[in-house]
This record gives C-alpha cells, sequence and structure tokens, in this order.
C-alpha cells in the first residue's frame, strides 16, 4: 500500500502517513526502523504495510515508496 508522510519526530522516530484518501495512520519506532531509512520528510511517497481495522488500524512496516518490502 502506498501513502504520503504527514508528521515525523526524529527524536522518536514516530508519526504519521496520509493514506490516499486523506485517512492519517500513526505509526511507531518499530515500523519505522522496519523500513531501513534514517531520515522521513512530510510529503515524502512511502510504501506501507498495516495491521488492524478502523480506529485500531496503524502501521507496522514503512519505507520509501522505491524501496523493496521484504515482507510481500
Amino acid at each position: 500500500m502506498q501513502a504520503t508522510a504527514f508528521t515525523y519526530s526524529p527524536d522518536t522516530r514516530s508519526g504519521s502517513v496520509l493514506l490516499d484518501d486523506g485517512t492519517p495512520v500513526p505509526f511507531d519506532a518499530a515500523a519505522f526502523d522496519a523500513g531501513g531509512l534514517r531520515l522521513l520528510r512530510p510529503g515524502q511517497r512511502v510504501r506501507i504495510r498495516t495491521e488492524g481495522e478502523g480506529a485500531a488500524r496503524r502501521v507496522v512496516f514503512l519505507t520509501l515508496q522505491t524501496f523493496p518490502d521484504p515482507g510481500v
């Protein structure tokens, strides 16, 4: 799935992405670290994997759109 980076805190390595329908979905440091990134800027297109539905949905993997997702 693709999304757009919305917020990012380098101190906590967490933030949120916006799905293409505008829905914000949070990610934590574990999801950020799983993708091997060092930095993320708002507006960047990213590749994500999510778990859960509705308000419980969260990102569990996040990397740049051009990087592979080894879990697929």
